[in-house]
This record gives C-alpha cells, structure tokens and sequence, in this order.
C-alpha cells in the first residue's frame, strides 16, 4: 500500500472513529434532554421536594387494557421518599375521544387522591376539543384532588351525564372521554396499589409466579 492510500485509510479510519463519538455523545445528550424534560412534566403533578428518589429510573411496564385504554405496556413511574410510597404516574389512553384516542399524564398520590392530570397527545377538534389541554383552558387542572371518594365513582361524569364534571360548549364526547379513562386509572391503582409499588424484581417475580 502506498503513502498516499496509507494516509486516506488513515483519515477513513479516524473519521469513522469521530462519527462513533460524536453519535454517542449526542445520543447521551439527547438521552438526558429527556429525562429532564419527563422529570419536569412530572413534576408538574409532584413537587421534586416531595420525593427523593430518581423518578424516571424507578419504573415498571403494566398491561391492562381494561384499565388503561389499550393493548400496549403503559410506563409507570414511581415516587418514594425514604423508600415510602408517595405517588405514582401513568400515561393511559382514553380510546373514545371524539377524533382518536388522546394520550394522558395522570399522578395519583399513595393515598388515593390524584396529583392531577395532563394531556400528553390528542387529534381532538382546534377550538373546541383541544381545551382539554392545560394551555387551552383551565379544564384539566380541576382533576387535582380528586379521587374516587371525591366526587363518589356514580358522579364521574360530566354534567350533561349526571356528573360533577363541567364539559365543554359544543364539545362533550372529548371531556367526557378524559373524565372516563382517569376514573379508570383511579380504579386501576386502587386495586392494584401494592403491586405497582413494589420494587421491580419483586413485581416480576410475582408476575412468573
């Protein structure tokens, strides 16, 4: 091999070895970038001072389409402080949205009363639908607070159903499917809340079992 081929092996080599670096940096950059942006929508819901674990790492996949809108594995992140339940978070569905199933945040605190609600995704109708989002209307920000004693699982409905839930002018089936698919979320954690606190290995373990 000849010098001139020994040096463009020699550039082709250290190019291929730059690309490596700089792809594995940027992916760690872009890893990161998320995890804070994650960390700052949940914390939206929970104040970062009301645990002291790392949220984002603490995490279990759950699949219970009854509960949470669909066939797929819902991502959980749990709270703790001093290895003591505080909250938890799911992303579940509401699959009955006027225009397609609408993606939620939802916190509920270890005691049953939810952190609040968030909408993560939704192909909901512009000006009328899409005020379930929190820079639409104030809407979603009622949720915090509730629970399942508050308003009792019958008044989980909007208004126009007998609920304690205001809907929207012109746009009913939209706060109705929320107001739905977080009862249910409620539900899904009441019943299962031991589970979806306890540590990984062991939450695996007795899902073998």
């Amino acid at each position: 091999m000849g010098v001139a081929a020994l040096i463009l092996t020699g550039f082709a080599v250290v190019g291929t070895g730059l690309v490596a670096v700089t792809y594995t940096g940027t992916k760690d950059i872009i890893a990161e970038a998320q995890r804070q942006a994650l960390e700052a929508s949940l914390n939206q819901l929970v104040p970062a001072d009301r645990y002291d674990n790392r949220i984002t790492e603490d995490v279990i996949e759950v699949t219970a389409p009854e509960w949470l809108g669909t066939d797929q594995p819902v991502t959980v992140y749990r709270a703790r402080k001093d290895g003591q339940p505080v909250a938890l978070f799911g992303t579940p569905v509401a699959p009955d949205g006027y225009s397609g199933p609408i993606q939620l945040l939802i916190g509920v605190y270890a005691d049953g009363t939810l952190a609040g609600a968030r909408v993560l995704a939704h192909k909901e109708t512009p000006g009328l639908g899409d005020a379930i989002e929190e820079r639409r209307s104030l809407w979603i920000l009622a949720f915090a607070g509730k629970s399942l004693g508050n308003p009792e699982p019958a008044r989980w409905k909007v208004k126009k159903d007998g609920g304690a839930f205001d809907q929207f002018t012109g746009a009913t089936i939209t706060p109705r499917a929320v107001v739905k698919a977080t009862r249910k979320f409620l539900e899904y954690v009441q019943t299962h809340q031991a589970q979806l606190f306890a540590p990984a290995a062991t939450l695996a373990k007795e899902q073998k079992s």
